[in-house]
């Protein structure tokens, strides 16, 4: 290792000399000291702490109990089946439970909530409050007041309650969840294991995590979240709420630092339509799609594996604005579209009756199709579009292709099948396990409708799109898959039916 000693200058410094050179230092200490506050400031470290800002906000938090009656016992059937051994067992511990044990009981359960106007509305999760008979709100400063049910959501599980106050009640306002970063500091407020009013901090750790619903937007933080706090705000550090508590991911019932919270810019948009409405009213566009994978964007000729393929249209607004299966929607209503997920968020967030513009791409060619939004509540039970297009005509019984074993429909394979009498294609008898239509789902008794979005009711209309594709220099084949009723794309390489 050098050594490095620094010398003494022996020339001493005139006057004249030693002004610039100070103005120099002087500078350049200026310049570090800007520049280190600016890191400082980019940087936001740990709050020095969290009491301000809990002091801030504590008052609009609150805790949610609520009472259910669950019927009595009567008996041990359900417990054990009728004439077991067990039988006269269980009878007799419930002999020991009193004669009072077949009486219906009063539950309780505990949760948390937040005030969102100074008027009494309240936000929680549904599931605190999901058959309850009573609600009970208990504030910070300690009073308590019944609550009325206004609505709830289960497809994002909020609830919206309010109360009747004598005063004004202290309030907090919701945040744009957009703005927030994986690494901001956030804090939790509830009532966990039903201890009362607690709060724990911690950071954003992940965004726009799906759990199990079609709506979810989850922020994901490590901020301490336990049985209770279902239904308490998540803050950042401007004293906003960016989400609502509402699940953890845990081996054993406790925080282990996996929290997950609705973000504030779903709930926003349920809370308002639930204070207007009582109910939700979501946009709908009626279509059944799928992703865009790297294989069928290719078999599509398209140059990203992006936006939401469409594999059937119902009756509906969709079908009524000229969509058609084998679309590849681009875009939403100017907003470009990433994939299923994203699209169903969007339509669901859009103004029902609202008409909209749609980019899709058909055959290669970009079409902008309008349609008039209907209501999804309303359209849950809608039927899938059925089949259409003209008998069969003869040819071979069935044929070996892509490591499927197909035959064309005829009445007794209908029947066989447990088809419609309208349904049409080339019915899958058998599917070789080696080959990359099994690896991909196929299986015996699904029906293919399409080929190349090209209907196929013989042997030979499939082996003709089959070789068109191959003209075209496809690498793989798109086939349009139907099993009780639900459509789905499969793109199946040409090399296998070489």
């Amino acid at each position: 290792m050098k050594e490095f000693q620094v010398k003494p200058q022996t020339q001493a410094l005139t006057a004249d000399q030693a002004t610039p050179l100070r103005v120099f230092w002087l500078t350049t200490l200026s310049m570090v000291l800007i520049l280190s506050q600016t890191l400082m400031a980019h940087a936001r470290g740990a709050p020095e702490t969290f009491a301000d800002l809990a002091e801030t906000i504590s008052p609009a938090v609150v805790n949610i109990t609520t009472t259910t009656t669950v019927a009595g016992r009567t008996g041990p059937q359900g417990i054990v089946p009728e004439g077991s051994p067990f039988e006269d067992f269980f009878r007799e511990f419930q002999d020991r439970q009193g004669p009072n044990s077949d009486r219906p009981r009063r539950s309780s359960a505990l949760g948390s909530g937040f005030v969102i106007s100074e008027d009494g509305y309240i936000v929680t999760n549904n599931h605190v409050i999901e058959g309850a008979d009573e609600i009970m709100i208990e504030f910070f400063e300690g009073q308590e007041l019944p609550a009325q049910l206004i609505g709830t959501d289960p497809n994002t599980d909020i609830a919206l309650l309010k109360v009747e106050a004598e005063a004004p009640l202290k309030f907090v306002s919701f945040g744009d969840s957009d703005l927030s970063r994986v690494g901001d500091w956030v804090m939790a407020m509830g009532n966990p294991l039903g201890q009362g009013f607690s709060v724990s901090a911690g950071i954003v750790s992940a965004r726009n995590r799906a759990l199990s619903g079609t709506y979810d937007d989850y922020i994901q933080t490590d901020a301490a979240i336990n049985r209770g706090n279902s239904g308490g705000p998540l803050f950042n550090m401007d004293g906003e709420v960016i989400g609502v508590n509402t699940a953890i991911l845990s081996p054993n019932g406790g925080s282990i630092g996996i929290g997950f919270s609705m973000a504030s810019n779903v709930v926003t948009k349920v809370v308002d339509q639930l204070k207007e409405f009582g109910e939700t009213r979501r946009g709908w566009l009626g279509v059944r799609i799928q992703d865009v994978t790297d294989d069928v964007a290719e078999a599509l000729g398209l140059e990203k594996a992006a936006g939401a393929l469409v594999s059937d249209v119902p009756e509906g607004p969709a079908k009524e604005g000229g969509m058609l299966a084998g679309d590849v929607i681009l875009s939403f209503d100017g907003v470009d579209v990433i994939d299923t997920r994203q699209l169903v968020r969007v339509v669901a967030n859009t103004q029902v009756g609202k008409t909209v513009r749609v980019v899709v791409n058909r055959e290669g060619e970009t079409e902008t199709l309008k349609i008039t939004l209907g209501r999804r509540e309303e359209a849950e039970g809608a039927v899938p579009a059925s089949m259409s297009g003209e008998d069969m005509e003869e040819g071979p019984a069935s044929a070996d292709i892509m490591g499927l074993t197909l035959q064309p429909l005829s009445d007794e394979l209908r029947s066989e099948l447990e088809l419609e009498d309208s349904a049409r294609g080339l019915a899958v008898m058998a599917v070789d396990e080696t080959a990359e239509a099994f690896e991909k789902g196929l299986r015996p008794g699904d029906l293919i409708t399409e080929a190349s979005q090209s209907q196929v009711l013989t042997i030979e209309d499939l082996e003709a799109r089959v070789e068109e594709a191959r003209e075209a220099g496809r690498k793989s084949i798109l086939l349009l898959v139907r099993r009780g009723g639900d459509p789905r794309f499969v793109a199946l390489s040409l090399e296998a039916s070489e």
